[in-house]
């Protein structure tokens, strides 16, 4: 279509009334259906774990109950000795640790982060949360770029080799947001092994959607923490995850995956804080996964015939709309909640504006980077989870035309 062609058909999309919002990867309805039984699964008769603890008293630790740190570890790929429970949001966690490190400092370090005007390096495109979180806490932002096989290690090493107050990497390295990119397992060695200058320079790995698969073969990924003890710096890693896109967004579980001796270190920090986690919380989890059919494995497979209809819907009407046609690149993730995408001219700002004009609501522009900027003005994150599949059609269509009404306007006045 010609540039006149595009804003009558972007005009047919306005007049149309829609509202319709790809923002936010939040889980939708019916996947939270899957997990209704769960209300139930607890009750005055089943108060008792396995291991005799009564889940209304305070007793049972700050590490969390030992049927659901049995259950999870597998979700992050360590040990039921190498993980703590937390509350609803692993966030809650990071952030505890975190403002812990700039007051006290790590295991193994010798004095709290702050004094030190520290930096963290996270990944670009990456999650805004993590950004809004360390930059709260005073951590000034480095980014580096996150590749298809994970962040960029030779910049990470470039960075954090000659800086010691350069004190972490944030990043999610399983179907990252936005990307969809899985670490490969050259770059999780190299993590693990680099020498930075900080001694106490430690990996938070967010990794929120390893189990959040859309095929059923899904990639390898490396075990970070195993790498990390084979490689003799077991203390380096911190592996974060939640159940908040398994059961409910809500009333999930956080943890946090270590080292053993990590574990004794911030227990004890932890036990400072709190009495200990909601144990009827991670109880109800138990029985409610031990009783679906294939237990967590099933019920991310359920996951997965819900969401990848809406992910294939987002790769038909762009490869329809937009392939071959030099107006964008996207993913094509095999999980996790996100589609990226990449104007082939610096639009994005205005495919935004556009779109919500329109009545469709996209993520804010520059969300992905550290500073709320995207620098190329490029980056749009598609996020089909949460809307019906018929709204996502709709919105992607509305998408689609924005993206090459705002091409051709910019090539017109270039």
């Amino acid at each position: 279509m010609n540039l006149d062609e595009l804003k009558t058909s972007y005009q047919q999309f306005a007049d149309k009334n829609l509202s319709l919002n790809i923002e936010r990867g939040q889980p939708s309805n019916d996947n939270f259906d899957l997990s209704l039984p769960m209300l139930t699964a607890v009750d005055e008769t089943s108060i008792l774990t396995d291991h005799g603890i009564d889940v209304r008293n305070y007793p049972g630790g700050v590490l969390g109950i030992t049927e659901a740190r049995e259950l999870f570890c597998q979700q992050i790929g360590v040990g039921p000795d190498e993980i703590i429970l937390g509350n609803n949001s692993s966030l809650e966690l990071m952030s505890r640790i975190f403002s812990w490190a700039l007051l006290n400092g790590v295991n193994g370090g010798s004095k709290g982060w702050a004094g030190d005007k520290p930096k963290m390096l996270v990944t670009v495109p990456g999650y805004d949360r993590h950004f809004t979180l360390v930059k709260s806490l005073g951590f000034e932002l480095i980014s580096v770029p996150m590749t298809e096989s994970g962040p960029d290690m030779q910049a990470v090493e470039a960075l954090a080799g000659n800086d010691a107050s350069v004190k972490g990497l944030f990043f999610v390295p399983t179907y990252s947001n936005p990307t969809g990119d899985v670490i490969s397992d050259a770059c999780a060695e190299h993590m693990v092994t680099f020498s930075p200058a900080a001694s106490d320079f430690t990996v938070f790995a967010d990794d929120a959607y390893a189990v959040h698969h859309l095929q059923d073969t899904p990639p390898p990924v490396p075990r970070l923490l195993e790498l990390a003890k084979r490689h003799g710096n077991a203390n380096r890693v911190i592996i974060f995850g939640s159940t908040s896109k398994v059961t409910f967004a809500s009333a999930g579980i956080g943890f946090a995956g270590m080292s053993a001796d990590n574990i004794a270190f911030w227990s004890k920090v932890l036990f400072t804080q709190s009495i200990g986690p909601n144990k009827i919380e991670q109880w109800r989890h138990v029985r409610f996964l031990r009783e679906y059919p294939g237990g967590l494995p099933g019920l991310m497979k359920d996951h997965a015939k819900i969401l990848k209809p809406k992910f294939d819907v987002v790769q038909e009407v762009l490869n329809r709309e937009l392939g071959n046609r030099d107006f964008a690149t996207w993913t094509n993730p095999k999980g996790g909640y996100f589609v990226h995408l990449r104007t082939h001219e610096p639009v994005a700002s205005r495919v935004i504006e556009l779109a919500a004009d329109a009545g469709l609501t996209l993520t804010k522009l520059g969300a992905t980077f550290p500073d709320g900027k995207d620098p190329e003005n490029r980056t749009i994150r598609i996020a089909p989870t949460r809307p019906t599949l018929d709204e996502v059609k709709q919105a992607m269509a509305l998408l689609a035309c924005c993206i090459q009404l705002a091409t051709l306007e910019y090539r017109q006045n270039s």
